[in-house]
């Protein structure tokens, strides 16, 4: 007799978690849809989500612990794996010292309470500093930035925005669901829409679109910021009466005129002046930054800052519709605490730690130098959760050369990635769907107060363990027992949930709504900086050597800064641009979505293909100082002459074989992935 049941969840394919609904037959699951009742998804579905079955039981799961033997993978038990690892471990503990192990923790970890929460505090069970996430190539540099401007995160509340500027953010390609719901207020709403991109993404057929060079938003927004001052069209009572540091941006943007923009920026001085009135005078604009796409080159904190300008000049903070304060849920801290600090803590002492509060994450652009040349001391071993840094971290031959280097190595994935594939240990944890997990991200990323239990749909796969079960054994194995009491999930999560007095209603179906915006709070309540305002000035940065005001730095490699270079590599490239189908390196394993999305293709303008004499469809070499990647052409009237972008994540046709590590943004260490200068020949000459 078939069972058939249908379960509410949500997905964690990426950072939106949106509600699904999951078809379970035998115990099998074998259907996956939106979930209508999902009250801020409210039934979307991406094609990730659509294959979730073929994901669960792709050939390439890792179902059991395996080791490295003779070139090849052996398989063994868990008591097994936890045994070499507990060796292994200790062996570098007591031979180079306990900051000789890196943990890195990627995406799928952080956007997985559970999955991050135990690396860390494993991290400091074993008594090293070096946590290396995604946090520093990923989104933190935004909330870094905003936190030293406001003393907070503030988010997005786009849906009752009345200007929407998507500034180097494609929601097509990354968040469908916002795409489809601009749309849809654009069809019933009288907004103002505007784009600023190097691409004429599809939204930009609705809205004024902006074809800017790469890597010189700063120089844009400078301009922007000039007319909407020098035009009196600020907020007046706003600026003076909640922020410092008014009059000192107001001397500093007169030399960034529209004119001195439209040369750096190859947008019209019209067109600047045009979008910064409109932004100006819309009652509620909102700008919706790109994941990562101003802050991955050496600019990129300062983006970030100039952002947050344009939006406190316009007063358009903490009212519908603009950048709004926004409740999170308190919950355990199950860190733990050390005076240690990680790699890159003094390079980079802001990214470190701010008004005292402290980053558990070091500097991960930093590992290599750390491993490689032992600065500032030897890192032999790593762990690697939920990541994949052979693929997506920069210079990929460096990172494979420091991986190699290394005297132990342990992965913890569902899958047989391509740092998997070099690790001593493999231990095989279970998808989202196999355990119960704490989805909450919408205060962030969204700026909706929800969060919601993930509940598990089917049991493990063959011998695949859940996150914290893997890391709480592994703990026991290595007498650190004690940091790790919980035996259960609904144990973690009680104790996870006990601060935020919400522990019973988030057990409920479908989550719950913890709080609300809150509007209007600079009235009621004191900003979290040192001068209790909001700070256009930021002495912070002056203390540390850092420019209190954003200013323009012209890209590390372009035609301005390194003209010698662009002789030899007349194109600038930008790497991640982002696919509906793909998440980063993940799911290229699923044949549905390889079927919608084969290969990674180098989109450029057919007017600079064909001053290369290349021809759409064919095989090319994308060229920089670091190296030669061969990926398909793709010709593309959308994207601006003389550029070239490609996406990353693809083990095959790897961009980041060709970017470099070197460059690095000054006051949070993320490197560039997003303005960087190539050649392209045809492959076939080759």
């Amino acid at each position: 007799m078939t069972v058939k049941t249908v379960k509410n969840s949500s997905c964690m394919l990426c950072v939106w978690d949106c509600g699904i609904k999951a078809h379970v037959e035998n115990g099998e699951l074998v259907k996956v849809e939106g979930l209508d009742e999902h009250p801020v998804s409210k039934g979307y579905i991406c094609p990730r989500g659509e294959t979730l079955p073929a994901y669960v039981y792709s050939d390439s799961r890792l179902l059991h612990p395996y080791r490295r033997k003779n070139g090849g993978l052996e398989k063994i038990t868990w008591d097994q794996a936890f045994d070499i690892c507990a060796e292994n471990l200790t062996k570098v503990k007591e031979k180079y010292g306990s900051k000789a192990l890196a943990i890195f923790c990627g995406s799928v970890g952080v956007e997985n309470i559970e999955v991050a929460a135990f690396a860390q505090r494993f991290k400091s069970a074993f008594d090293t500093p070096n946590l290396l996430s995604v946090e520093n190539i990923c989104y933190r540099m935004r909330i870094l930035a905003r936190q030293m401007t406001f003393g907070r995160y503030l988010g997005e509340d786009y849906r009752k925005a009345e200007c929407i500027v998507l500034w180097g953010h494609n929601p097509d390609g990354s968040r469908k669901m916002l795409a489809d719901l601009i749309r849809e207020k654009m069809a019933n709403e009288k907004i103002e829409l505007i784009i600023i991109d190097p691409k004429r993404i599809p939204l930009a057929e609705k809205g004024m679109h902006l074809q800017i060079r790469p890597g010189t938003d700063a120089a844009l927004a400078l301009a922007m910021l000039h007319v909407i001052i020098n035009e009196d069209r600020y907020d007046k009572e706003f600026v003076e009466e909640y922020s410092v540091g008014f009059p000192e941006l107001k001397d500093h943007v007169q030399k960034y005129t529209p004119e001195w923009a439209a040369g750096i920026t190859g947008v019209p001085a019209e067109d600047i002046k045009i979008v910064a009135r409109i932004f100006a005078q819309s009652n509620a604009s909102c700008i919706l930054q790109g994941i990562n796409t101003l802050d991955q080159h050496q600019n990129g904190f300062q983006n970030s800052r100039l952002l947050s300008l344009l939006q406190i000049v316009t007063g358009n903070i903490d009212k519908p519709g603009t950048w709004v304060s926004i409740p999170f849920i308190r919950m355990s801290d199950l860190r733990l605490p050390t005076e240690k600090k990680p790699i890159g803590a003094d390079e980079y002492p802001i990214f470190h730690s701010v008004w005292g509060r402290v980053s558990p994450y070091g500097i991960a652009t930093l590992f290599p130098k750390a491993v490689l040349e032992e600065d500032p001391y030897p890192l032999k071993a790593s762990i690697v959760t939920a990541a994949n840094p052979l693929v997506t971290y920069p210079d990929s031959t460096l990172y494979r050369q420091a991986f190699e280097a290394l005297d132990f190595r342990v992965s913890i994935d569902p899958f047989i990635n391509e740092t998997a594939e070099l690790s001593d240990v493999l231990l095989p944890a279970c998808t989202f769907l196999e355990k119960d997990s704490l989805g909450y991200v919408y205060g962030v990323v969204d700026c909706e107060p929800y969060a919601m239990l993930r509940k598990k749909v089917i049991e493990p796969i063959g011998e695949s363990r859940p996150d914290w079960w893997i890391w709480s054994e592994l703990a026991k194995r290595m007498g650190l027992g004690e940091y790790f009491p919980w035996s259960t999930e609904e144990e973690i999560f009680d104790h996870l949930l006990e601060p935020s007095g919400f522990r019973d209603e988030l057990k409920e179906e479908l989550g719950i709504f913890f709080g609300e915006k809150q509007y209007y709070r600079y009235k009621k309540r004191e900003f979290s900086t040192p001068s209790k305002k909001i700070e256009i000035y930021s002495d912070t940065l002056a203390e540390h050597g850092y420019d209190p005001l954003p200013g323009y730095v012209e890209p590390a490699q372009s035609p301005i800064s390194t003209p010698e270079l662009f002789k030899e590599y007349p194109l600038i490239l930008i790497s991640g641009a982002r696919q509906v189908e793909y998440a980063h390196s993940q799911q290229r394993n699923i044949p549905a979505l390889r079927a919608l999305n084969p290969e990674p293709l180098a989109e450029m303008h057919p007017a600079t293909a064909e001053r290369y004499g290349l021809i759409d469809g064919e095989m090319v070499n994308i060229s920089t100082q670091k190296g030669t990647v061969k990926m398909r052409l793709k010709a593309n009237e959308a994207m601006m002459t003389g550029v070239v972008s490609v996406p990353h994540g693809w083990g095959r046709a790897n961009v980041n074989l060709i970017t470099n590590v070197e460059t690095r943004e000054p006051i949070t260490g993320y490197p560039d992935f997003k303005a960087i200068l190539c050649r392209i020949e045809s492959a076939s000459s080759f």
